[in-house]
């Protein structure tokens, strides 16, 4: 046990494994060992149960830890924790007779941690490197009868300070275990270069093997099986691999005792005047960052899953997938291949946690431990090097800068110079392919993709991508259509990959009620760690789509349609890497309109009607880009034939003499109708926007100036012909600012009309949330049904997935449940009704943001897990004249300046009313825009 404890600090490679090489489809035998394993604590615990694939901490020993750049542990390089849980992990098994015929390989495909490894008693090695294959030679050492493996795993190691990506700490053998019989004569490597000449429509293959047997090498489908190995071979004419047209060749390398397939795309990846090209034509990555996440199961991740998820990124218009941040299971590559989705790959490697203490020990730049990089990105090329969809090798993630980094990247440029490197956190971009940065403001990238901003001459070269922007935490993310703006003007920007695509919710359970129980940083009773953060993707854990995703489907729809204003002609603009736009369906006379081109044409709709126009993909049946024409609307007239009684009644409203506000309409009690300028805050109002970072966050500013607080003084209440006008004046505590407000009342003595308007007084130390006002109805609704934008919320810089239509959501659907709660649910209506059961209230206006959920906002703001809302029992409902936008500033930007809401005079006109129409049934769940519009 010395021995192991003491090897735990070396920042050495794993040791006893065998060269990395790819994973390979063979004929040979192979044995599965996944399934029921033993395990006990180290040393001296009861041996229990674990299923293997699988983490220790979901399964009963240990906790997670969630952090996302601190250290869970002190920071002494290479020194790990002697508080460092250790368990031992065994299976019993059987040999398969047909491996056991041949030499033998135990393969690891990922185990959490580092860990040393026994066969039968005989040690064959350390494991290093959480998310990396790892193979062992087990010939002469696997038998006949009964085996017995024993893998002694430990939490912590030297090489923990190399693995600090943001995500859950949690040991385990969380990737499949297999015995692989080597045959004699057999094939140990494969290493396929396939490229494309767009010049002629040609392609050329050389498949490097690596046997001691004679080698031949077929592609059946452009009729050659007698291809020499190691040799090029010019075809004349071959369909190029994109991820529009995933196009892929068997290919058969084959020895007297062994044969390997591989599926082989041809296409070429290079840069040319700063453009990233993709087979001679720019390409556009219209990407999200993809960690491996499971709410049961961690980081394993079965491959029906992730072909879900895949084919649910695609039905969205997502065209490419950064691995943040390792290499994902082996499977998943075949399935980008296949599907066709562009992929960048990343090396297992982050040492964020070093950033905190201003980079000193940072392992990049530290000669001891140049063998452990240079091993981690040879065994992420060997790996993954003979798929199609791989286009980047990325050296790893917010690792600071050193000679370990530019090690590393030569190494992988040397080993395949036919993909380019990436790299962010080394502003010098000196041995990469491209340059590459998070979080970017807008401003900036306008600037990078215009060649205006200051840089040396060798990164002018260079195309620019985003690997991180567009944080999708909570509500959010904001400003999208921006940045695609500048990606679609500037030929340099060759696009980026929205932080991320999965949130990382662990399962807790289920409450009384039915809820589920979603758990983040802290709920595990860490002492360091990063709370909500890690909950920040475009899909739930679950794998539903937030509203965010149908945002993404239209900002990043390939085609852009576009009415003009008369309605008279369309125009189509065909943002498609090579395909025209024939596998598309239309309801409409759809022209020939080549990859990259713009073409207009007449346009015969109905005049002065909403329109709709979609393209929808012709084989799988979702929408790929539609358009709208919605015409102009009119805020609703009611005529004032009611007159105000003496006692406050006007038509079907009760006014209180005491406050001004209205306190029944027809059969409805109308509570606590008051002014409002706050929002409870979104993550990304806690966050401080990368723009003002020396300034307190936003929902600190609103917290400062007392938002949430304001009191209201009731000015007058006079008549002005059949108008009701109530006058009041509404400030928080502490500062001298606040809002006069005047409220004018009409009727027809059915309906009642407000006409409210918001002027700002005093000097005011923040921008507003939102103007308008709020009310409480004192039964909870069951559904909304409205006609306006949807099926999604709406804010000024998210819901571009919103069209115009009507819509039914249920209770939580229009409120927009979130893992932590926070402001959302926002719809710009023009007629909505909240329905009550047998009564309820009908609001009518044109664009009016309505917010209904069953609780106040001060509860929203205060509970800190979506389960532990409690139950309905009142309807909280906001109507608005203006709401500012959400932002990024979780992690980025935060909200533009046009979509900030200063303080300012706002107008409100809305009309309320009884009773309700009959109302159809509520749908049951959220409704993204790859499904059918309502």
């Amino acid at each position: 046990m010395t021995s192991f404890r003491t090897e735990l600090a070396s920042p050495q490679p794993g040791r006893g494994s065998l060269p990395a090489r790819a994973h390979l489809r063979s004929d040979a035998p192979h044995q599965p060992l996944d399934g029921t394993w033993q395990v006990r604590r180290h040393p001296g615990g009861a041996w229990s149960e674990i299923r293997v694939p699988g983490h220790l901490p979901l399964q009963g020993h240990g906790a997670p830890i969630y952090a996302n750049v601190r250290f869970p542990f002190p920071v002494d390089p290479p020194f790990p924790p002697d508080d460092n849980p250790v368990h031992d992990h065994r299976l019993e098994f059987e040999a398969d007779p047909a491996v056991l015929a041949h030499p033998s390989v135990l393969r690891f495909e990922g185990v959490d941690g580092a860990a040393t490894v026994w066969l039968n008693d005989v040690e064959l090695g350390t494991l290093r490197g959480s998310r990396l294959t790892t193979e062992f030679d087990t010939t002469g050492v696997l038998r006949d009868g009964v085996n017995v493996l024993d893998v002694r795993l430990a939490q912590w190691s030297a090489h923990s300070y190399l693995e600090d990506q943001d995500m859950w700490w949690m040991p385990g053998i969380f990737r499949s275990v297999t015995l692989l019989a080597r045959p004699e004569g057999g094939i140990r490597d494969v290493f396929v270069h396939a490229s494309y000449d767009h010049r002629d429509g040609s392609g050329t293959l050389r498949v490097d093997v690596d046997s001691d047997a004679v080698v031949t090498v077929g592609v059946p489908a452009l009729g050659r099986d007698d291809l020499g190995a190691g040799e090029s071979h010019h075809f004349r004419s071959v369909d190029p691999w994109t991820a529009e047209t995933p196009v892929l060749y068997a290919v058969r390398v084959h020895t007297p005792a062994e044969v390997v397939t591989l599926r082989v795309g041809f296409r070429t990846v290079h840069v040319e005047d700063a453009t990233l090209m993709l087979n001679g034509r720019p390409l556009l990555l219209r990407g999200v960052n993809r960690h491996e996440h499971h709410p049961l199961y961690g980081r394993s991740v079965d491959l029906e899953t992730a072909r879900a998820e895949l084919l649910l990124m695609k039905r969205h218009n997502i065209n490419a997938v950064r691995t943040s941040h390792y290499p994902p299971q082996a499977g998943f590559l075949d399935l980008t291949d296949e599907l066709g989705l562009y992929v960048m790959v990343e090396n297992d490697l982050e040492t964020h946690g070093f950033e905190p203490n201003a980079w000193r020990g940072n392992p990049s730049d530290d000669p001891q431990w140049r063998d452990a990089y240079l091993d981690r990105m040879r065994r992420t090329v060997e790996r993954d090097k003979n798929h199609a969809s791989v286009l980047f090798w990325s050296l790893g993630n917010e690792a600071g800068t050193g000679a370990n980094l530019d090690a590393i990247a030569r190494w992988a440029r040397r080993r395949d110079p036919s993909r380019l490197v990436h790299y962010e956190g080394d502003r010098r971009s000196l041995h990469v392919d491209v340059y590459s940065r998070m979080y970017a403001s807008t401003a900036e990238v306008a600037r990078i993709g215009a060649f205006t901003e200051p840089e040396d001459e060798h990164r002018r070269t260079l195309p620019f991508l985003l690997c991180e922007y567009a944080h999708a935490m909570g509500n959010g993310p904001g400003g999208l259509s921006e940045y695609q703006e500048l990606f679609h003007r500037w030929p340099r920007l060759a696009g980026g990959f929205i932080w991320e695509w999965v949130e990382h919710a662990l399962h807790g359970g289920t409450t009384a009620d039915g809820r589920t129980i979603q758990l983040y940083g802290g709920d595990f009773g860490e002492p360091v760690h990063d709370g909500s953060f890690v909950i920040d993707g475009l899909v739930h854990a679950d794998r539903t789509p937030g509203p965010g995703l149908a945002d993404v489907a239209r900002v990043f729809a390939p085609v852009e349609l576009v009415i003009d204003a008369g309605q008279s002609t369309l125009t189509i603009v065909n943002r498609h890497h090579s395909l025209d736009l024939s596998h598309l369906d239309a309801h409409f006379p759809l022209p020939h309109v080549p990859a990259g081109a713009t073409v207009t044409v007449p346009l015969d709709l109905p005049s002065a009607t909403l329109s709709t126009l979609s393209l929808r993909d012709r084989v799988h049946g979702h929408e790929v880009a539609w358009a709208q024409y919605v015409p102009p609307r009119s805020v609703p007239v009611v005529p004032a034939t009611a007159v105000p009684s003496a006692d406050l009644r006007l038509g079907p409203a009760v006014f209180d003499p005491r406050t001004g506000m209205p306190v029944r309409l027809g059969d409805l009690d109308l509570h606590d109708v008051a002014v409002s300028l706050w929002r409870a805050p979104t993550e990304n109002d806690r966050g401080r926007g990368s723009e003002e970072y020396d300034l307190p966050s936003m929902a600190d500013r609103w917290a400062a100036a007392h938002l949430d607080d304001l009191r209201t003084r009731l000015i007058e209440i006079t008549v002005d012909d059949a108008a009701l006008v109530v006058r009041t004046r509404s400030g928080p505590p502490v500062i001298d600012a606040g809002v006069d407000v005047t409220w004018r009342w009409t009727s027809d003595g059915e309906a009642l009309a407000l006409d409210l308007t918001i002027e700002p007084h005093g000097p005011w130390p923040c921008d507003w949330a939102r103007a308008g006002l709020d009310l409480r109805l004192g039964r909870p609704t069951g559904q909304v049904t409205w006609t306006g934008w949807g099926p999604g919320p709406q804010y000024p810089d998210t819901g571009q997935g919103a069209r115009y239509g009507t819509f039914t959501a249920d209770r939580d659907t229009y409120a927009v449940r979130t893992v932590r709660p926070q402001e959302h649910g926002a719809r710009r209506v023009d007629d909505a009704t909240i329905d009550l059961g047998g009564t309820g209230l009908r609001v009518r206006g044109v664009d009016v943001p309505l917010t209904v959920r069953p609780w106040s906002r001060r509860t929203v703001a205060a509970t800190a897990h979506d389960h532990e809302l409690p139950a309905a029992t009142s309807t909280w409902i906001s109507l608005d004249a203006a709401v500012s936008g959400v932002g990024t500033a979780s992690c980025g930007p935060g909200v533009l300046p046009a979509y900030r809401l200063a303080p300012s005079v706002q107008r409100l006109r809305v009309v309320l009313q009884q009773p309700i129409r009959e109302l159809p049934a509520a749908t049951s769940s959220y409704q993204s825009v790859s499904e059918p519009s309502p």
